[in-house]
């Protein structure tokens, strides 16, 4: 037996968060995963998981303590263990921008609870009473505060479960009148094995965590997609011609590289896609962080690359092959996927022809490019000629940008790839 130091990981910018919750006890068996405490700054709320199955030896914080990166929460007794291994980055509810996405084509499958979550966001509760919520099924708009600043505790839920309402009738009578709440019917219950042989495979923790969000950012923003074709017939000549005359020098350029220089310069002519709501205000940015979707064997993250207007093609494809590789790796630092203005979603090695990528909140839009493919075109409706083109789905916070816009945004986007000239002028 050994006995370790937890403490508090990388939060990314976060420093003296105080800890609203704590979820374990000494004398406490507990599995890796876990969540030992809850953390709120004034954007987000936190739990720190366990890294290691163990004993709860001695807590070293309480209720109310503020902690940062480094501060020791417990003493854990493992078993075969001599040195503390590196804790996991915890799961945010709401970072501040938002964490590792899965792939945005399609919506994800919806939470076994019947609660919409879309009305959990307007809760006071931490990640572990929600989840605490949905497994016993409460409406968690329903139940009494008793925690400080009117959160909604474990304690409250499950005094509220044992004399609350079901959870379909709860989410049926909790609903707003006029067609404020989603009123969904409960989510089907189902026992599989009973049509066949099963196996069950718990989701990984970038898929927990990216779900969540995808289905929030897909309930409350009001997408719409426009789809749209590039013509990069001369960039994909070039690119292969560039790749092959630097190929000793181990320098190889992806067509994604040109695609954020392009997102740059189109933001830069459409500064309402470079933006966030907050409330009331628009929040336009004057700079231009470019996230791009990394596939990784436990699924998909969005790395960033900061200041993409300040780089070249080449440093940006370098940088980027850089950032997948700790991705696939799963060592990427929170702070190399925060602070996106935009994201680009290529799902050009794969196939298909568009899709509907969602939206990654804050941001008011997302491109998504399928795989390129040789289409014969007519430009002056007489002699036909064959040409490479590029599938672009644009998909738009319609609470931001109209339809004019989106489609001048595509037409601009498409038209850089083309030639990319138009970028220097």
């Amino acid at each position: 037996m050994a006995i370790q130091e937890i403490k508090v990981p990388d939060i990314g910018d976060y420093t003296d968060v105080p800890i609203i919750e704590i979820h374990v006890q000494a004398g406490d068996s507990i599995q890796a995963e876990d969540p030992l405490i809850t953390v709120e700054s004034d954007k987000a709320s936190m739990d720190v998981p366990a890294p290691a199955a163990g004993t709860v030896k001695e807590l070293k914080v309480k209720l109310g303590d503020t902690v940062s990166e480094g501060a020791t929460i417990l003493t854990l007794e493992v078993e075969g263990e001599s040195a503390s291994p590196a804790v996991p980055a915890p799961a945010a509810e709401e970072a501040k921008t938002p964490p590792p996405a899965a792939p945005p084509s399609s919506p994800p499958a919806a939470s076994p609870s019947s609660v919409p979550i879309a009305d959990f966001s307007r809760v006071h509760a931490s990640p572990s009473a929600r989840r605490l919520a949905r497994e016993l099924e409460v409406d968690l708009t329903r139940v009494p505060a008793t925690g400080q600043k009117g959160r909604v505790t474990q304690e409250d839920i499950r005094s509220f479960a044992k004399g609350g309402a079901p959870a379909a009738a709860s989410a049926s009578a909790g609903a707003p009148a006029g067609g404020g709440g989603l009123d969904l019917l409960p989510w089907p219950k189902v026992d599989f094995s009973k049509f066949g042989p099963v196996e069950t495979q718990p989701l990984s923790r970038i898929k927990k965590i990216s779900g969540a969000n995808l289905h929030r950012n897909w309930v409350q923003i009001p997408h719409v997609t426009n789809h749209d074709e590039a013509d990069i017939t001369d960039l994909e000549a070039f690119r292969v011609q560039f790749n092959k005359a630097n190929e000793k020098a181990g320098i190889k350029v992806s067509m994604l590289a040109f695609m954020i220089k392009a997102a740059v310069a189109s933001l830069k002519q459409f500064p309402e896609f470079n933006a966030s709501l907050d409330g009331d205000n628009l929040i336009l940015k004057q700079y231009y962080h470019i996230g791009f979707a990394a596939d990784t064997p436990n699924g998909l993250v969005v790395p960033v690359i900061r200041d993409a207007d300040q780089k070249g093609v080449v440093e940006i494809a370098q940088e980027m092959g850089a950032l997948a590789k700790l991705a696939r790796e799963g060592k990427l630092k929170p702070d190399q996927m925060q602070g996106g203005c935009f994201t680009i979603s290529s799902l050009g090695g794969i196939g298909g022809l568009f899709f509907t990528p969602i939206i990654n909140a804050p941001e008011v839009a997302i491109m998504g490019v399928c795989r390129s493919y040789w289409k014969q075109v007519s430009p002056d409706g007489k002699q036909s000629e064959w040409r490479f083109v590029l599938p672009l789905s644009l998909s738009w916070d319609h609470r931001v940008i109209d339809g004019a816009a989106a489609a001048r945004f595509n037409v601009h986007f498409a038209n850089l790839l083309a030639d990319m000239r138009r970028i220097i002028m």
